[in-house]
């Protein structure tokens, strides 16, 4: 199974995909950390959101390859992407049918609020889900950016919410 976890910045995603992967043994894909091992050393001052966009891109193509061992093995697969835009969660969907595999999507509907105040509080205790810090700008641009899954996304779905 392929789990999807969608919710705006600061949501808990990583949090509850740690949760899940305790309850389902499966292997949790996190974009944050690639972000962090693989393309931040390379980043200049001057590159922005495509070039990221661009890198998570090729990341996902190798994501996608290992999602299909871990099928074979009958190991669920847990997508900490972002997966903030309907297209790139349409792109998951568009892999598990092509390849008859089970698809959930999880959302995490949280309050500007909360997230806000969890964002600040692991900005400055950098603790077990800290991979970089969020500015108040780049919060501010995902509240922009983040579409909410629509009805058909979230049909046999699982919603959390406050």
């Amino acid at each position: 199974m392929i789990h999807l976890i969608v919710g705006n910045t600061g949501s808990g995603k990583t949090t509850y995909s740690n949760e899940l992967k305790r309850n389902t043994q499966g292997v949790i894909f996190s974009i944050d950390q690639w972000n962090k091992e693989l393309f931040f050393p390379d980043k200049k001052s001057t590159d922005g959101l495509d070039w990221f966009l661009e890198r998570i891109k090729r990341a996902e193509k190798l994501i996608m390859k290992l999602i299909n061992q871990l099928e074979d093995s009958n190991t669920d697969s847990i997508l900490d992407l972002g997966l903030s835009k309907l297209e790139h969660r349409e792109k998951f969907r568009a892999f598990a049918d092509l390849n008859g595999y089970e698809l959930k999507t999880h959302f995490l509907d949280i309050s500007k609020e909360t997230r806000l105040k969890r964002i600040l509080k692991r900005n400055e205790e950098k603790g077990k889900t800290f991979e970089f810090e969020v500015t108040q700008e780049n919060f501010d641009f995902m509240e922009t950016w983040f579409e909410a899954p629509n009805d058909s996304e979230l049909k046999a779905g699982i919603i959390i919410s406050e």
